[in-house]
């Protein structure tokens, strides 16, 4: 009578000994209807939710925590201290975990390994349910020291131990979408230019963009792979080599979108046209690079997005004890602009 006095002067919310009261059951049993445990009777169950609606019931959540023997929270654990690839992945696993009402807390390790075994060690003491790794490369990584004791699912750059869960993006498959771009578009004199040669991702993405022009009976412009830096200094310099190797060149793919400005900018300064002479593509897709280029840059989106909502969907599944070893891969798209289409 108490409670139902304040809550009638507005003095205090609703509690679960409301809401069972309202719908005539147990506090246990109104308990398991609004989190959808036991064997209820459908009319039971439906008689709870009713009553819990009709009173505007907001559960606590440190109670419905306990009660349920979880925190509702999960770990996103990154490398990425500029964000550029760990906060998309963040809002893609929001995008999936929002509706589960889990919320996630993010830590940069800043590629220290001492910083993220603390942060480990913090998210771990906060009962988390799980645990998103990310990072700024899509190198295979080692799974976090000692094996956290709740699921784990690596996005982005996969773990190198088998049992885990990694969600990856199709680098393959989006450097091989670029040159079918460029060759589709007419162009026959292909280069490529992009990152350090012991990256995994510039040496994924070289490899199959010289097996897809070999498919069409072409070789590389130059004659070889450019390796070098991710910067646009880098590009800039590549494109005079280019053109010294080959002045004909008349298209030329990107590992990133920075490298891929600084051969825009080259070409522009050498007085050769984009796309009218040379086609260019980047890759990633980074949105203040690529749209703003001179031309706006036709690039290669990873999904990242995708990447976090996915690797998210395969950690409740782990929470829920159906929890799948391997590495998942996503599609990546192409994103076209003025650059490579005249």
């Amino acid at each position: 009578m108490a409670s139902r006095a304040r809550r009638e002067s507005g003095s205090a919310p609703p509690t679960l000994g409301d809401v069972a009261a309202l719908a005539g059951v147990t506090v246990g049993t109104a308990s398991k209807a609004l989190n959808n445990r036991g064997r209820l009777r459908p009319e039971t169950r439906q008689r709870v939710l009713e009553a819990a609606e009709q009173l505007n019931f907001q559960p606590n959540p440190l109670a419905r925590g306990l009660l349920a023997g979880r925190s509702w929270t999960v770990g996103l654990l990154t490398t990425d201290s500029i964000g550029r690839f760990s906060i998309p992945v963040l809002l893609g696993a929001e995008d999936a975990l929002g509706p589960e009402q889990i919320s996630v807390l993010l830590c940069d390790s800043r590629g220290d390994v001492i910083r993220e075994q603390q942060h480990l060690r913090n998210l771990l003491a906060r009962r988390i349910d799980g645990i998103i790794v990310t990072g700024r490369r899509t190198d295979p990584r080692p799974p976090l020291a000692g094996r956290p004791s709740v699921p784990t699912v690596y996005a982005l750059g996969p773990s190198t131990d088998p049992r885990d869960t990694s969600v990856v993006p199709d680098e393959a498959g989006g450097a091989r979408m670029a040159v079918a771009h460029l060759i589709d578009s007419g162009r026959t004199r292909i280069a490529h230019v992009t990152g350090p040669a012991h990256h995994a991702a510039a040496v994924v993405r070289a490899e199959n963009a010289r097996q897809r022009l070999i498919e069409s009976d072409l070789e590389l412009s130059g004659g070889r792979i450019y390796h070098g830096e991710w910067t646009e200094l880098w590009g800039r310099h590549a494109a005079g080599l280019i053109l010294r190797a080959d002045p004909d060149c008349d298209a030329i793919f990107c590992g990133n979108d920075l490298i891929a400005r600084g051969v825009a900018d080259a070409l522009r300064e050498a007085g050769v046209r984009t796309p009218e002479d040379v086609a260019l593509v980047g890759y990633d897709n980074w949105e203040l690079i690529a749209a703003a280029g001179r031309p706006p840059l036709t690039t290669v989106d990873l999904n990242l997005a995708e990447i976090g909502r996915i690797a998210a969907l395969r950690l409740l599944d782990a929470i829920g004890g159906r929890q799948a070893a391997g590495v998942e891969t996503v599609p990546c798209r192409l994103v076209v602009r003025e650059s490579s289409v005249m």
